[in-house]
């Protein structure tokens, strides 16, 4: 599950058929200005300011900044940009048009094991933290998706009346819809409120989809908010990219101060090796796996972000006995990214440490081994060697 940001989670709310206000999302005041020129309501309605990062609480933190022209706008957008919230830093900002409302009401799919949850309730806003358990839901199967006539029955249920009660059913079909094929995890609408012409609108969203979905979304243009408490590094969205569109996977987050960097294959692999690391006191500084035979040049990029972290001393390439994933495959894709750093002047004093079984492990190992010839500081180990010996030897080099 990863959460998507208000700016493109309304996005695919429009997208689906469904009203949002308008809105843009700024990096600078520049920015604002040059979008302000293409967009009259910028211009000509009241505002809302918000800082475009996920976290919560962003009222409490003076984040949020309410019926503001253009002028206001500005300054919220000078206020809110590079203010700091623990380790995270802001970088963008979020303009919407403020749209006055005197109903609030909730909307939520949610997945469950056995389908998904359609939440429906009369009231929104902060009331819905303290009145969940009068919030009405209604099941619907895996494979299934529920009927206009039976969201309006849930509507009914939930206290809406008459006209109203048919509207919210046709806004929540919309929003099952667009669950459901975005591969959507959790979508919430808090509030959903109605505009003067009588029209309903999503004034506030939480939006968390598969994020290993996206090689089947190519217009999802947007990144994933970090669940670190700061955005996502460069080289962390690259490899998220590259992961997005290959048969496989490879993964990547870095943890700064570290000395030992990852590059193990599989997640248990990857557990496994920062449990056997912190407990003999050392320190970690990333997160990394390849899995699922992906392709070496895919290996490649995520060999070469993890061999160019700063302060490293150890390189850990480990993993148990494959079953499928071509070990001579992806051990040449580690192979050319060694080199490539090794171009740009690192990895020079580094140790580097590998233990690897599966298909073609004798022919991948010989290669690793090979690159000692080449002044690499490598030490290779076959399936013999218990899978977490290579931490006790590393950290006896310190």
């Amino acid at each position: 599950m990863a959460k998507v940001l208000e700016g493109p989670g309304m996005s695919l709310l429009i997208k689906w058929g469904m009203k949002v206000p308008n809105h843009v999302v700024v990096t600078s005041v520049e920015q604002l200005y040059h979008l302000a020129s293409a967009n009259a309501w910028l211009n000509d309605k009241r505002l809302v300011a918000k800082a475009h990062e996920a976290i919560g609480g962003r009222f409490k933190l003076g984040l949020v900044k309410v019926d503001l022209d253009l002028k206001g706008a500005e300054k919220a957008v000078k206020e809110i940009l590079g203010h700091k919230v623990g380790t995270m830093t802001i970088s963008q900002v979020i303009i919407s048009e403020m749209i006055h409302h005197e109903v609030e009401y909730y909307l939520a799919v949610k997945s469950t094991r056995e389908g998904a949850d359609v939440l429906m309730a009369n009231f929104g806003g902060i009331e819905v933290e303290s009145r969940w358990n009068d919030i009405k839901r209604m099941f619907v199967e895996i494979g299934k998706s529920p009927s206009v006539e039976e969201l309006e029955e849930l509507a009914r249920t939930a206290g809406f009346k008459a006209d109203l009660a048919g509207q919210v059913a046709q806004f929540a079909r919309k929003l099952y819809e667009c669950y459901d094929r975005e591969d959507g995890q959790y979508l919430e609408i808090n509030p959903l409120s109605v505009t003067e012409d009588g029209e309903l609108i999503a004034l506030d969203m939480v939006t968390m989809l598969d994020a290993d979905a996206r090689f089947r979304h190519p217009d999802w243009n947007f990144t994933f908010a970090s669940e670190f408490g700061r955005p996502y590094t460069e080289d962390e969205q690259e490899i998220m990219e590259i992961d997005s569109r290959i048969k496989g996977s490879v993964k990547f987050i870095e943890i700064p101060g570290g000395s030992i960097a990852l590059l193990p294959a599989g997640g248990g692999a990857s557990v496994y090796y920062a449990d056997a690391i912190v407990a003999q006191g050392g320190k970690i500084a990333n997160y990394a796996e390849y899995s699922g035979d992906p392709p070496d040049w895919a290996v490649e990029a995520l060999t070469e972000r993890v061999c160019s972290l700063p302060d490293i001393k150890h390189v850990i390439v480990g993993g148990a006995i494959a079953n499928f994933t071509n070990v001579k495959k992806t051990f040449a894709g580690i192979i050319a990214g060694f080199r490539n750093v090794r171009l740009k002047g690192k990895l020079k004093d580094v140790h580097i440490w590998v233990r690897r079984g599966g298909p073609y492990e004798k022919e991948g190992l010989a290669a690793m081994r090979a690159l000692e010839q080449e002044g690499f500081k490598i030490h290779v180990y076959d399936r013999h060697t218990p899978l977490t010996d290579v931490v006790d030897y590393a950290l006896k080099e310190k």
